[in-house]
């Protein structure tokens, strides 16, 4: 009987030893076909790419777009350079195989994944996944500064807000940050990161007084605009600004003789249309504003993103509807606009109309005041192409100052090679420099080199 089951268990082991073989031969037989199929994209011999596809994928593609796609990827990020070390890791239970791609301008990932017969289930190039940040965050310091609700009053619209306040300092100058697109909080919260929170925290510790308030379409969600009006951007964006100066004017804690706006993206578009409004600013400061129309960003924003994430004809579709909305932009007010095609996001004529009109470097042309134009090289919503618009338009008015970063982002986070979205899920602060910039052109005039 002890015979007998010491057999069992040798035979056990035995069975145990060979799947356990198979396994690992299979494992191996995966990663080699996983080499073969980039190397194949990469000669761009898409029947042999096909070959090693399961039934289901085979189905959903054609030779040709295997045999195309390294060409469309070169086109994009310049030529191909090298492959990394393969790779493997495990997700909801399979195996996935993988290298990172280094093209001129860009670096993707490859990944694969079998089915149990070893033929390929799933095969893509994809953003090579952001590492988590070493930056530390930045914090309150209440050594320096002192935090009060505030309320802004714009019509008939409450917005609440926060003042940051240095402390032990009289008639500070003051900061009011203005929004981006979209319903953003006070803090410009995107994920986990809070960019207006890092400036105002920073430029507090520096003396500077900030005003940041949650915007109207955050508060007020598709209300935003006055019964029987259709909205433009004064509605979105710049009569909240102003009644944030009037609500600075009539703080005694703070000087009115200078007060300085900040905008991000869509809100430094704006703050040339806010300072001409408003005539009583010392300054504006545009962080990543676009100097282009706004459609035009729209459009390549989308087609940016797609190339990276969806390669579908279902992408490419939306695509095309985009490209034919930012077209009939262009076509406001002229017999050729299509009321069929309609418009981007589904915003009222009103609001594009008003859009098309407003021309953002023109406006900063006729100002006196003392504007900082800062850039983030790394930025793809907002991109060098419009810092370049800028500069061309205003590089030769002494009240202009301009500064670019090769490490930032859109956020102003600090990165390394081209930005996606996904690097706006890492907590990652606003760099402290960019702080430290602001600060100093706002008390000398002067920027940092």
């Amino acid at each position: 009987m002890i015979m007998m089951r010491f057999q069992f268990i040798k035979l056990a082991i035995l069975i145990a030893m060979l799947l356990w073989g198979a396994l690992k031969t299979c494992a191996q037989e995966n990663e080699i076909c996983a080499r073969k199929l980039l190397d194949f994209i990469v000669a761009g011999q898409g029947d042999s790419v096909c070959i090693h596809l399961s039934d289901d994928a085979r189905a959903k593609v054609s030779p040709a777009m295997f045999t195309e796609v390294f060409a469309q990827l070169e086109k994009q990020f310049g030529k191909y350079h090298s492959k990394g070390e393969w790779k493997k890791d495990t997700s909801a239970g399979q195996v996935l195989y993988y290298c990172d791609v280094q093209f001129e301008r860009y670096a993707l990932r490859f990944l694969t994944a079998f089915e149990p017969d070893g033929k390929a289930n799933t095969i893509r190039f994809m953003p090579i996944p952001a590492t988590p940040a070493t930056v530390a965050p930045i914090s309150s310091n209440k050594d320096y500064l002192e935090e009060s609700a505030i309320e802004i009053v714009s019509g008939s619209y409450r917005l609440p807000g926060t003042l940051s306040l240095p402390k032990n300092m009289d008639k500070a100058p003051v900061v009011i940050l203005v929004h981006g697109s979209g319903p953003l909080d006070r803090d410009e919260t995107i994920g986990p990161n809070k960019p207006f929170r890092d400036l105002a925290w920073g430029l507090s510790e520096q003396g500077i007084a900030v005003v940041r308030y949650d915007k109207r379409t955050y508060v007020y969600g598709t209300k935003w605009m006055p019964a029987g009006k259709e909205g433009t951007y004064d509605d979105e964006t710049v009569d909240d600004a102003l009644a944030a100066i009037e609500w600075v004017k009539k703080n005694p804690s703070l000087d009115a003789k200078r007060i300085y706006v900040v905008g991000h993206s869509l809100g430094g578009m704006l703050a040339p249309r806010i300072a001409q409004r408003a005539k009583v600013l010392r300054g504006i400061v545009l962080l990543s504003g676009n100097a282009r129309p706004l459609e035009d960003l729209i459009l390549e924003q989308v087609t940016s993103i797609s190339s990276l994430t969806d390669s579908s004809e279902v992408a490419k579709m939306q695509i095309e509807l985009i490209r034919s909305q930012v077209a009939n932009v262009k076509k406001l007010g002229t017999d050729n606009y299509d009321t069929k095609v309609g418009l981007p996001f589904n915003l009222s004529t009103t609001y594009w109309q008003f859009a098309k009109d407003y021309k953002q470097v023109k406006t900063a042309v006729k100002l006196t005041l003392p504007i900082l134009i800062l850039q983030g090289e790394r930025d793809y919503q907002v991109t060098m192409e419009d810092f370049k618009a800028w500069n061309a338009g205003l590089s030769h008015h002494e009240n202009v100052s301009f500064k670019s970063y090769p490490k930032l982002n859109h956020l102003y986070q600090e990165g390394n090679g081209k930005s996606t979205p996904s690097e706006y899920a890492l907590a990652i602060p606003v760099a402290k420099y960019v702080v430290e910039d602001i600060a100093n052109w706002i008390k000398t005039g002067k920027v940092n080199e």
